[in-house]
């Protein structure tokens, strides 16, 4: 039984190393289409363009955009990218001349009353070095030009933002005396840093809840062999030490573990708002706290100077029985999460918010335990069923696709709100 528990592990193993790894190329960030028509000067990629913003000189929100199939094209790294006032177009659709002529400014225009073409040679004849269409709606749309056009020799770039994008940038445009951008299409390099570090965290966050599982249950076996030898009388007793603990579950629970997941989607996509963001935040906070305690006592209890306080209890109310090594980390627990929570909108709160994330799925990793192939099989082919209901089949019944819903809202809040989260998650999220 033992070595088939073996196998079935270093299978697992197997495929989710497999299935972890793919090639990564260089430049991949390129959107390609063979369908959107292509013709001499309309013959651009479409491109991912970030549009970092400054305020009065200072660095603020980062906006993505994608580049048309006509004009100039970006630089490709940003220390290279000017950095250049912004403006908003008069008249806003800017498919008549403007009253007066710019001055190098970047303008912001209005999708809409004319085509994207027209739109950016006035904008040169303006004086203009980059003209950023805002689009009608929340997603990117693809600027190409028409076929009878025959002006399309475009010397200044065009970009398109997303509508919620646009007019926060007028916002700030109207807020602060001077707002300046920079624009620039990045290259992905060969090896791409955020996902080889994502990768590094999702396997080594499983290797460590593996290990700590096996120990666990080798010391209970050791136990256990302990209690045969001595033929003692307290075995009955002691027998379920190795799988204190521990939650198996079964099958009902790994199809209700969808159906709650599916819920607190749905609740998602009818609340979501900043309060809600707040309330995942504290509820967060309180999951994190207690993965990094039990993830510390077990780490400091393999050392001799933890043994004593880490085997040593005190009994509290309603929490029973705690270790005088929980007790010392709580303090320390409790300040880390509160410090990220407080901090979370810094740029390097994604460490602290990894620390506690990865602390979380630990503890919950060497808690959970499924105990055979038929329970995995069904929690695995539910979440299968899951993915594909809320992301296609969810379009007939709420006329959008709820999973893509959601993800434009929790990016839109990220924009608003400046919430932090690592930028590989942003990246991909922004993707949708």
């Amino acid at each position: 039984m033992k070595g088939r528990e073996v196998a079935i592990r270093r299978a697992a193993w197997l495929l989710v190393a497999c299935l972890s790894l793919r090639p990564v190329f260089s430049g991949d960030i390129v959107h390609q289409d063979d369908v959107a028509p292509k013709r001499a000067g309309c013959e651009n990629n479409f491109v991912l363009v970030k549009v970092p913003t400054w305020l009065n000189g200072v660095e603020d929100i980062e906006y993505v955009g994608v580049g048309a199939r006509f004009g100039l094209t970006l630089e490709s790294k940003e220390k290279h990218a000017n950095n250049t006032k912004v403006v908003i177009a008069d008249p806003p659709d800017f498919c008549t001349r403007p009253k007066e002529k710019l001055k190098g400014e970047v303008v912001v225009v209005q999708r809409g009353n004319c085509s994207f073409t027209t739109k950016s040679n006035i904008a040169e004849d303006a004086n203009a070095t980059a003209i950023l269409i805002i689009n009608n709606g929340t997603e990117l749309f693809k600027m190409v030009c028409e076929v009878n056009q025959t002006d399309v020799k475009i010397g200044i770039p065009a970009v398109m933002l997303p509508q919620d994008a646009g007019a926060n940038l007028e916002k700030l445009i109207k807020t602060y005396t001077n707002v300046s951008v920079q624009l620039y299409s990045p290259q992905r390099p060969l090896v791409d840093v955020a996902e080889v570090f994502l990768w590094l965290m999702a396997v080594g966050t499983i290797l460590c809840a593996s290990y700590w599982s096996a120990r666990s249950a080798r010391e209970a076996a050791i136990e256990h062999e302990k209690l045969l030898k001595d033929a003692s009388d307290e075995l009955g007793e002691i027998e379920g030490i190795g799988s204190s603990g521990v939650v198996d579950i079964n099958t009902t629970s790994a199809v209700l573990f969808v159906v709650v997941a599916s819920c607190f989607l749905v609740m998602l996509y009818k609340l979501m708002s900043y309060w809600f963001i707040e309330v995942l935040v504290v509820l967060f906070c309180i999951g994190g706290v207690e993965g990094l305690q039990t993830c510390l006592v077990a780490f400091l209890s393999c050392f001799r100077w933890f043994e004593n306080s880490a085997q040593s209890f005190v009994k509290l109310p309603i929490f029973g029985a705690v270790s005088h090594l929980t007790l010392a980390l709580s303090p320390f627990c409790i300040a880390f999460a509160v410090l990220w929570a407080v901090f979370r909108r810094v740029s390097y709160a994604w460490i602290g918010q990894d620390i506690l994330g990865i602390a979380l799925i630990i503890t919950v990793l060497q808690i959970i335990r499924l105990p055979n192939l038929k329970v995995g099989t069904v929690l695995l082919s539910c979440a299968f069923l899951y993915d594909i209901f809320w992301v296609f089949v969810s379009k007939w019944w709420f006329h959008e696709s709820v999973m893509i819903v959601v993800s434009k809202l929790f990016l839109k809040l990220v924009y608003l709100f400046e919430i932090n989260f690592p930028i590989a998650v942003v990246r991909n999220v922004r993707l949708l």
